[in-house]
């Protein structure tokens, strides 16, 4: 139940006068497609799921599953604090056809390792699509340990975890326990090498909205033997991946993807604009990229 090897691209989420701006959205869908990425997914935290009405999201994940028309797969965002809020969200993403769902950890009210067991069980017992779980302490206050992830791993529906606590020890305790039947995807852009070094299969990346099809080479390239120029992507991308994060995300990556003419520069708050000193950093890293 694999749903993808390679680089998954965090897709944002365009906006225009206030609304989803669904044209620009199925215009950069296939432009990545066209980029060679691996899969789709869409109102995670890069697509700001978290300011998207239900009626929104819905609509959003319905665009890009008859936009992607079965290219490549098309993962839904369905997380949330409120587990019978995720339950519904998660059986609303399958109805839609999205081949697998994306579920961040409770954030906010957090809970224990216990909970997130709960939490996940109950969810993956309501749907028969494939679940990656989404650790990321930094945005949620809730870590995944890897005894967790373990015990979460033995559910069927429960195939792959985005590991995004920038925390190379725990990624490297996690892959020594899972089986070789549970996938692991980097959710760090500036660790997708060092990740694959210890099993990983992938990337949900945020970077790969404005590089996929270097996002879809760095990782294709490592598994396919190629480490050493998969490691001088790694690292030719560091400064652009660095401008990428320079404020919060996905302000610089929408930013970026502006200054690219694919998208309206528009937000929801309480996401805003980048500062200007950042702006001039990522047109600078940009144009070394050769983007612009």
């Amino acid at each position: 139940m694999t749903l993808f090897t390679g680089a998954g691209v965090a897709i944002v989420t365009p906006f225009k006068d206030g609304e989803v701006d669904f044209p620009s959205l199925g215009q950069l869908i296939d432009w990545q497609i066209s980029q060679e990425i691996d899969a789709i997914i869409i109102c995670g935290t890069t697509g700001e799921a978290s300011t998207l009405n239900d009626k929104e999201h819905i609509e959003t994940v319905r665009y890009a599953v008859e936009k992607a028309n079965g290219r490549v797969p098309v993962i839904a965002g369905a997380g949330s604090n409120d587990t019978a809020h995720a339950v519904y969200m998660s059986k609303e993403m399958e109805g839609l056809g999205a081949d697998g769902l994306l579920l961040v950890t409770p954030y906010y009210n957090k809970c224990t390792q216990k909970g997130l067991i709960q939490h996940y069980t109950k969810i993956a017992d309501a749907v028969q699509i494939p679940i990656i779980i989404y650790s990321v302490a930094s945005r949620t206050g809730v870590n995944i340990s890897p005894s967790t992830v373990f015990e979460l791993s033995q559910h069927p529906n429960i195939v792959g975890i985005k590991e995004a606590s920038g925390n190379i020890s725990q990624v490297v305790e996690i892959a020594k326990c899972i089986g070789e039947d549970f996938n692991l995807y980097s959710g760090n852009d500036d660790m997708i090498v060092p990740l694959l070094s210890v099993g990983g299969i992938g990337v949900i990346s945020t970077v790969a909205n404005i590089v996929p099809r270097d996002t879809h080479t760095m990782v294709m390239k490592y598994l396919s033997g190629e480490t050493k120029a998969a490691g001088k992507l790694q690292l030719d991308m560091k400064h652009l991946i660095d401008a990428m994060f320079i404020e919060v995300n996905p302000i610089p990556v929408k930013a970026a993807l502006n200054l690219m003419g694919k998208i309206e520069l528009e937000y929801r708050l309480p996401l805003c604009p980048p500062d200007e000193k950042s702006l001039e950093t990522i047109r600078r890293e940009l144009a070394v990229y050769g983007l612009i």
